[in-house]
């Protein structure tokens, strides 16, 4: 039976500084699969403009998250690295995807409602349709697995129904021109062009959350810098917010239960776990019934001993700007290739002429 190459895809939107919850939630998953898989690394800079059109800045984020791709240890020669607008055919399939998506699927999207607020009627049509980008951005390089947190599922599930729908519509020319392939889909066997993507979940999900208030995700749109620790941040800077982040004054429980209802300590528990790669039962047994006092210092020195080295690294990429680009344009004619190969098979399918 033919079947799909492996083959991960992910994207990270150049909107503000990343912070560490970026990097436990994706960067560093995006670093182990590349030891196990063929990987496609896109800064989705087409996403951007969907809730912001004008953004100055917006060259210089590409390539600091460029840099920190880099900096984590991503290997663009071995795997592709490259920013979403360099790949027309993203934009190209998104409009084929926009005429097989319904609009009831989009209007069911919750970060739709969320990022449109109460004033949907004056969205963008771009932040409507975001959904359907993110498909193309998958399905363009067929690929068959994306990691996914939390707020991506739905996404995802959309992705899926996307290349679904495509298949069953076009299942006759997929036949007749012989591209289609057979993929198991639970327990159905089933034909088509375009894989059914499923989500990578790699361990435990790291839910990273504000150093000042812990019911809060830690975001790089929070008004106060303390909140977050920033890729960026030196030594110092890490050290400083860590010592501020937020606590209660009881000390760390002895059982992983007693961090209910202390979201704060809850935080900074999940956190040591994530960067030494522990459990969160090994950190409450280390440190159990001790004071924060004694628990903070040992949590700046395990950030700085991880981060720290990303933060030099990124700074030192950011400032050489020609190398940066020159592994974007380098990842976008690698791409391009393998998405202008599947969009001839597109046109195809759908009837366009091209020739």
């Amino acid at each position: 039976m033919n079947s799909f190459k492996p083959l991960v895809f992910s994207g990270v939107q150049p909107t503000g500084n990343l912070h560490l919850g970026n990097y436990l939630g994706a960067i560093r998953n995006f670093v182990a699969l590349q030891d196990h898989h063929d990987c496609i690394y896109c800064v989705v800079d087409m996403h951007s403009i969907t809730a912001q059109l004008v953004q100055p800045d917006l060259p210089s984020q590409t390539r600091s998250i460029t840099a920190a791709f880099l900096a984590a240890g991503i290997d663009p020669k071995k795997h592709i690295v490259f920013n979403q607008s360099r790949v027309m055919q993203h934009a190209e399939l998104a409009w084929i995807f926009n005429c097989v998506a319904r609009i009831g699927w989009m209007n069911r999207m919750t970060q739709f409602k969320d990022k449109a607020g109460k004033d949907r009627e004056n969205a963008s049509l771009g932040l409507l349709a975001y959904p359907s980008l993110m498909a193309a951005d998958i399905l363009l390089y067929r690929a068959t697995h994306v990691p996914v947190g939390e707020d991506q599922k739905q996404h995802l599930e959309l992705t899926r129904d996307i290349a679904a729908k495509f298949n069953n519509d076009f299942s006759t020319k997929i036949a007749e021109l012989g591209v289609g392939v057979e993929m198991e889909v639970g327990q159905e066997t089933v034909h088509g062009f375009f894989p059914i993507t499923e989500p990578l979940i790699e361990g435990p999900a790291t839910r990273v959350m504000s150093l000042r208030e812990g019911t809060k995700k830690m975001s790089k749109s929070d008004a106060s810098d303390l909140s977050r620790i920033n890729l960026t941040d030196d030594a110092d800077t890490i050290a400083k917010k860590i010592r501020k982040a937020k606590t209660d004054p009881a000390p760390l429980p002895s059982e992983l239960d007693g961090l209910k209802d202390r979201p704060e300590a809850d935080n900074l528990v999940g956190i040591y776990a994530a960067l030494s790669g522990r459990s969160r039962e090994d950190v409450i047994s280390e440190f159990g019934g001790q004071q924060f006092s004694v628990f903070k210092p040992a949590l700046v020195d395990l950030a700085v001993n991880k981060l720290a080295p990303i933060a030099d690294e990124m700074r030192r990429l950011e400032a050489d700007t020609a190398y940066i680009d020159s592994v974007l344009r380098d990842g976008g004619e690698r791409a391009g290739a393998i998405a202008e190969a599947n969009m001839k098979t597109v046109r195809e399918i759908v009837g366009f002429l091209s020739n």
